[in-house]
């Protein structure tokens, strides 16, 4: 197998990242503008302690989209920083997901409308991270 066939495929990696990175920033943007219906929204939605618990995930998901947009920026400026921009994402990416759903499971809801997200946060990256981890 030659390095190419091991090496990540950008194509499906960026989709990830635009859909992901995006979405982040849309969801804490549509949260700070109070958009989001009570119905679809998390339970105790309105409890100042899960008020500051979803805010507590805004940094870190806001460098998941920093990291992966810039990923994406440096491949197609053919930079092969892209690699090591794009491996953090991922991680972070997933810790992104193991909180949330590490924090559901120990509170015992399982609402599909929170956990398949998340865990899709948790899977996605695992495709991914050892693809980075073989190639030089």
């Amino acid at each position: 197998m030659d390095s190419t066939q091991k090496e990540p495929s950008m194509r499906v990696l960026k989709w990830f990242f635009l859909v992901i990175d995006f979405s982040f920033i849309l969801y804490f943007s549509a949260t700070a503008m109070k958009l989001i219906p009570v119905e679809y929204a998390y339970s105790d939605y309105t409890n100042p302690i899960l008020v500051a618990w979803n805010w507590s995930f805004f940094p870190l998901d806001m460098v998941i989209s920093i990291t992966g947009l810039s990923a994406i920026y440096l491949h197609r400026k053919r930079c092969s920083e892209w690699k090591p921009v794009a491996l953090i994402s991922l991680v972070l990416t997933f810790c992104s997901g193991l909180m949330a759903i590490s924090y559901w499971s120990l509170r015992l809801e399982f609402d599909l409308t929170w956990w398949i997200p998340n865990l899709a946060l948790m899977l996605y990256p695992l495709f991914f991270i050892p693809r980075f981890l073989k190639v030089g």
